[in-house]
Parts: structure tokens; sequence; C-alpha cells
């Protein structure tokens, strides 16, 4: 965590602007009304989440009604449902 906190704070910042607070680079593209850049912020935790979807769909299957994960989900052990 640390190295990827010195390395976009001395490599990406300088270069594209970019910060890791989507808040903090929100209030200065309000001020200045420029959100050419502020569409990454919106776009790559989505993708970032429609992918992570994608990966859990081909690791666990498209079911997800599994009475061990329903059992382990609710607390419950699977004897007693």
């Amino acid at each position: 965590m640390g190295g990827y906190i010195v390395l976009a704070g001395l490599w990406a910042s300088p270069i594209s602007g970019a910060s890791m607070n989507p808040a903090r680079s929100f209030g200065p593209d309000l001020v200045t009304l420029a959100f050419a850049n502020f569409w990454i912020y919106l776009v790559g935790p989505t993708a970032g989440a429609v992918f992570a979807v994608g990966v859990a769909y081909v690791l666990r299957g498209p079911s997800g009604m599994d009475p061990t994960a329903v059992a382990a989900a609710t607390g419950t052990s699977p004897s007693e449902q």
C-alpha cells in the first residue's frame, strides 16, 4: 500500500494531475467548471465492479443458492437448515 501511495504521489500526480481522492479532485473541477478528466473517477470504479462480478461468476458459477454458502452467510450450520 505504501508503494502505491509513493508511486501515485511522485509519478502520476505531476504528470496527469490525478489525485487518490475523488472528492479532492471534484472541488477544484466544480469551481473551474472543468470536468474533462473527472470521468475516470466515475468509470473506473464501475468498470472494476463489473469486472469483479464477472470474475466471481466465472469462479463460483451462476447459482448463489448453494446450501453450504447460504448456511455460512446466515451463520448457521448446514445441518440446522
